[in-house]
């Protein structure tokens, strides 16, 4: 996802992978409901992508989060309604998480089949507003290494599954 600044507006670009079609379709829904009466624009790009955008000057607003520099090297916090939102979708906010920085895996640990759910973010913020999001729905979690938060749990891959499920 990207913000950018034109000369009177701002241009909202998200890429996403073309397998997607169905996260494609939310994305356009969720950025339309935002912005009643607008319709998100779609790309496609030879890079087997899917860039969907939509210009308005009200971007900065709605993410106040955003600002220069790369996002795991400046604070990410959420404003009072935002969390206020986030409580209210918890399992939505998880879901767009894990579909834009995570992935449901289907192991094979010895021969016995495993599903997983991994999700991976540099932004120390980020990762900690996913687990408190987890945490809130009683979906327990560990953290294998810096950077990865993992479900491995057989009833918290099971919740998941319930709102998330595989990538479609």
């Amino acid at each position: 996802m990207s913000l950018a600044r034109h000369p009177r507006v701002w241009k909202l670009r998200i890429t996403l992978d073309d397998k997607y079609a169905g996260i494609i379709d939310r994305c356009c829904q969720a950025i339309e409901v935002l912005m009643p009466g607008q319709r998100a624009a779609t790309v496609r790009r030879p890079t087997n992508c899917t860039e969907v955008s939509l210009y308005s000057k009200h971007w900065p607003c709605l993410l106040p989060q955003h600002g220069p520099g790369k996002k795991h090297l400046r604070p990410i916090r959420l404003e009072p309604w935002q969390e206020v939102l986030v409580n209210k979708a918890t399992e939505e906010f998880i879901r767009g998480l894990i579909e834009s920085d995570g992935c449901r895996v289907v192991a094979n640990d010895r021969g016995v089949r495993s599903v997983r759910y991994h999700f991976s973010n540099r932004s120390d913020d980020i990762r900690c507003l996913f687990c408190a999001a987890l945490d809130n729905l009683g979906i327990p979690w560990t953290q294998p290494s810096r950077y990865v938060i993992a479900i491995y749990r057989k009833a918290a891959v099971a919740r998941l599954d319930e709102f998330v499920g595989p990538k479609a």
